[in-house]
């Protein structure tokens, strides 16, 4: 593993005395980047001198100003020196300064600047600020406009800044912006200051704090969620590292030397605490705070914390409960204060559980998983290879071609359009500096990710490659179905940073045109595949990620990968179904992970899909509804299996009383978490117990088209909601199968296994591709009311592998193939203009073939409206239900598939019936009714719920039964 410029530092000073002035920290950006949509803040252009004594202030705040007026967003570049200021400089949404040179920048408040020297007594801080990050810019005079929930994409990175004695009052920053707004390589001097920063906001790395009152100091969050802070350093502060309140923080490889507190949560305030692999050196008082103590609120989890002299762990504000040191030397391998559950079945009891050992040696600190950028020297301008970046010319062979023959590409800003997929190569590396400056793009209807298909990846990487992604915006549009942002194969050293997947949400407009670079179309929402998808043991580091693109089914979809993964202040919002889904993922780690769901196209979206997962840890997790929500929601995470699953922190809540329902759900158990807050839960090896005798899952809207393959697999759909499922007898498990952007209709299985798929399929517009319905849909009027200008198609995929085996069936005329060994007619239709006899032996044109070449389905209209399929095989009878008469009617099938001989059988029925191997069916209609083969009714099988659909598996004795919300399997030799 590569360790980072930080650790360097970390490790220099680790064998030092404490310097008498803060050390200089190493730039990451040595040579100056090249960009012709930035602002460059030298002297030629904006006469000033960067020697420490001329006063910048209002040159960097006229530059600040005239990029946001220009452009709205975008880059203000710093070359290495010693810059002076004296006042306030505001930051305004979207605005990034950027140092470089040799060594970084170095900005100071210059000694008894006016004004640092009194607490402004109204404002929140109670300080005055060198940077102020801010939503807008104010006129002079004019309130400020503090940044806020919608202030994204500002930063500051690669700079140094130092408060100059006399100014007590001063913080170095304020920074309560939202998403993909961090603080990075900064070193800070507070000095004799009151603090380095106050208000945390998203993200910050490799952000050093020398002196001042407190280092950071903050409140909760703007938009509620927690705070990421990775590999950092406190030293010197007079009252504590860090005092906090409510802020969610999450700090990762944290060093703090020679100050009272590490962490010192506000009296009467909660907070949600998460450390790892962090190292405390005398630290006189106590090295964490606690108030609130047996709250629910009040969750603390440390992990791995190396102490020399630091007598006191943790202290309560209200109990006066102690964890003393076991000697001068000890390593904190586990501590959690809060509400905890150990499995499934135990009780929440508040606990403080520790595992507390004493060590002879201090270790050296834990190597960073964060990448070092390549040397700059190394870095190819995209622009000089012949991309334009202007959002109209194709730029995909000059970038595919930059990738062919240079390791690592530098993006300059700009919007780079491609029109087909981009391959990157083992050791690629592409680097950009602002996500919504910088985006590669697709423009709506784009052939290459159009029309019907598999998952097809605007940016992919290759298996166990050494990527590097950082500071790209990826947009796929609002009208390409097939398409994937990205598809993430790497390895465990790679490294995605920075990356927003634009779309729907966080759109920002250029000035004079009204362009974010997004659209609003509802009929547009979940109509693609993921944004992000990680698959294929694919791995690394993922950091400050926002994905919130309402086109994409899901934000995030991590497969069928064991490759150690970190996630750090991952943003997933405001999609329709899902938000982020794991699926066979083995050995990840996830910090601050932030699910919201909006009114308008997420009421009825799940958060988290989790899925025959395992030693997994999920710290800070905070799932959110909107005040805008007006609808119940059952839980925030299903869980289909899995085991050693470790949740820190979790945070369920929203602003009204629809809070979801239950925190977590196992579906194969049917078991509810409903804690809304909780420090711990463990799920160990009994998650994966036998379900439950006669429900086998349930949580579903409106379950429907149960169907069986040769091995006794069950398969049904939640259609609205376009997911399709597995149960598995020999297991006892129920898995999501696939949850693609095509409405799925119907399901059965051909001879091989394969699973056919009837969906409904919307062309886009613009395709060209048109669709009308077929004449025989005049004998209903389910083809008005909006069910017009679609089409039934139907696809395969192979259930072990359906993301990449999705393939469109074709069609051939019916009657080709004989003999056939079944037809698949809609089990129900709705005719209600009375033609049901006529046109359920009408003799179809076309049939779709299955690819084991002799399983077809006619087509007809009423696949189109049919919950499931009915199998004509050749010789035998066939039953299919008028469902407006609620009649079932049985017929005879020929060689070729063709019905006839249409008889009353029952009069009953709604979706579905089956029959059994003594010919006996089973009718849906309420309940199950069971009639033999001469139409006469045998017994009655109460169901728990209305059924949706019945079937047969391999087990004769067992039938499956689909209602609205669960599966459930009933002994037909049990039943009356």
């Amino acid at each position: 593993m590569r360790i980072s410029i930080w650790l360097t530092a970390v490790l220099l000073l680790a064998h030092t005395t404490i310097p008498a002035a803060t050390p200089p920290g190493i730039s990451v950006f040595r040579l100056r980047p090249e960009d012709p949509h930035a602002i460059y803040f030298t002297p030629d252009k904006y006469h000033i001198t960067a020697d420490g004594q001329t006063d910048v202030s209002d040159a960097l705040q006229g530059a600040i100003r005239t990029l946001k007026t220009r452009d709205n967003f975008g880059i203000i570049f710093i070359p290495e020196g010693t810059y002076r200021i004296s006042k306030t400089i505001y930051i305004p949404t979207a605005i990034r300064l950027i140092g470089y040179g040799k060594t970084r920048p170095l900005i100071i408040l210059g000694r008894n600047s006016p004004g640092f020297q009194q607490a402004d007594p109204d404002d929140k801080g109670q300080g005055r600020y060198m940077f102020w990050f801010v939503g807008s810019l104010s006129d002079a005079g004019q309130p400020v406009h503090d940044a806020g929930a919608s202030t994204f994409y500002s930063a500051m990175s690669n700079i140094n800044l130092r408060i100059g004695d006399g100014n007590p009052a001063a913080i170095a920053l304020r920074t309560h912006f939202a998403q993909h707004s961090y603080i990075s390589h900064v070193d800070i001097d507070a000095g004799k200051g009151k603090a380095g920063l106050f208000d945390v906001g998203n993200e910050l790395e490799d952000v050093r704090f020398f002196g001042g009152d407190y280092g950071i100091y903050t409140t909760k969050p703007s938009p509620g969620w927690p705070c990421a802070i990775v590999d950092s350093w406190f030293e010197g502060q007079r009252r504590a590292a860090i005092r906090t309140r409510e802020a969610g923080l999450v700090l990762i490889r944290l060093q703090a030397r020679q100050t009272p507190v590490v962490v010192d949560i506000d009296s009467n305030y909660h907070e949600k605490l998460f450390m790892e692999d962090c190292w405390f050196d005398n630290i006189r008082e106590v090295a964490i705070r606690i108030s609130d103590e047996d709250n629910a609120f009040n969750q603390v989890n440390l992990r791995n914390i190396a102490c020399r002299n630091t007598p006191v762990l943790t202290e309560g504000r209200l109990t006066h409960r102690r964890t003393t040191a076991p000697g001068q030397l000890y390593l904190v391998k586990s501590f959690t204060d809060g509400l905890q559950i150990d499995g499934w079945d135990a009780d929440p009891a508040y606990a403080a559980t520790k595992d507390i050992k004493p060590i002879s040696v201090m270790p050296t600190a834990v190597p960073s998983d964060i990448p070092v950028f390549p040397d700059m020297a190394s870095w190819t301008d995209l622009r000089s290879l012949g991309a334009k970046g202007d959002g109209v010319a194709d730029d995909t062979k000059a970038i595919q071609d930059a990738i062919d023959n240079h390791d690592v590409i530098y993006v300059p800003q700009g919007w780079y359009r491609v029109t087909a997929p981009i391959h990157l190569r083992a050791r690629s590396v592409l680097i950009g500096l602002h996500p919504f400056a910088t985006q590669f793009l697709i423009t709506d209807n784009t052939p290459a990710f159009g029309g019907f298909g598999g998952p097809q990846p605007m940016i992919e990487t290759p298996t166990g490659g050494a990527n590097i992604i950082s500071g790209i915006g990826l947009s796929t549009g609002a009208s390409n179905p097939r398409a994937v942002a990205c598809k993430w194969q790497s390895g465990e050293h790679s490294y995605l940073n920075d990356v927003k997947f634009i779309g729907g949400h966080g759109g920002i407009a250029r000035p004079n045109t009204g362009d974010t670079g997004r659209r609003q179309s509802e009929s547009d929402w979940d109509t693609q595949y993921w944004s992000l998808w990680v698959t294929n043991g694919g791995g690394g580091t993922f950091k400050d990620i926002w994905t919130a693109n309402t086109y994409a089914t899901a934000g995030a979809y991590i497969s069928h990968t064991a490759t150690p993964g970190r996630i750090y202040a991952l943003s997933v919002e405001h999609h329709v179904r899902n938000e982020v889904r794991f699926n066979a993922v083995a050995n990840w780690k996830v910090y601050a992970l932030q699910l919201e769901e909006e009114s308008r196209e997420s009421t009825e979206c799940q958060p988290m899909e989790l899925q025959d997962c395992h030693d997994m840890v999920f710290a800070n997790l905070y799932m959110f509804r909107v005040i805008r929500v007006n609808k119940p929601y059952p839980y925030s995470i299903r869980c289909w299996g899995g085991h050693d699953l470790e949740f820190l922190n979790v945070h369920n809540y929203s602003q009204i009383i629809y809070t979801t329902t239950n925190t977590i759900y196992d579906v194969n158990t049917n078991t509810e978490m409903r804690p809304w807050e909780f420090a711990r839960l463990f799920i160990g090896p009994e998650s994966s117990a036998a379900a439950q005798a006669q429900q086998l899952a349930t949580g579903f809207e409106f379950a429907q088209s149960p169907c069986a393959d040769s091995k006794g697999n069950i398969y049904f759909c939640d259609s609205r909601l376009r997911r399709i499922y597995r149960y598995s007898p020999a297991t006892r498990q129920t898995t999501l199968l696939a949850d693609y952007p095509w409405q799925p209709l119907s399901l059965t299985s051909d001879k091989k296994d394969n699973l056919l798929v009837v969906f409904k399929y919307v062309p886009k517009p613009g395709t060209g591709e048109t669709y009308s319905n077929p004449p025989d849909a005049a004998g209903t009027s389910f083809s008005g009311w909006g069910n017009s200008g679609f089409t039934t198609l139907a696809y395969s995929i192979e259930p072990n592998n359906p993301d990449e085996t999705i393939h469109l069936l074709p069609t051939q005329p019916m009657g080709s193939i004989d003999p056939i060994d079944r037809a698949l007619y809609p089990a129900h239709r709705w005719r209600d203009y009375h033609d049901f006899n006529s046109i359920s032996v009408a003799r179809p044109q076309q049939c779709f073939v299955a690819p084991d070449g002799v399983t077809v389905i006619p087509v007809v209209y009423d696949l189109a409206r049919s919950t499931a399929l009915a199998s004509a095989y050749p010789g035998k009878s066939v039953y299919t239900t008028d469902e407006y008469d609620k009649r079932t009617v049985r017929m005879d099938a020929d060689s070729k598939g063709f019905l006839s001989n249409l008889t009353y059988f029952a009069q009953r029925g709604e979706f579905a019936s089956t029959t059994d191997v003594e010919g006996n069916v089973y009718i849906a209609d309420g309940e199950v009714y069971v009639y033999d083969s001469k139409g006469r009714l045998m017994k009655t099988i109460k169901t728990p719920e209305r059924p949706t659909g019945v079937c047969f598996g391999n087990d004769p004795r067992i039938l499956y039964v689909t209602g609205h919300n669960a599966l459930y399997a009933i002994s037909i030799s049990d039943s009356r």
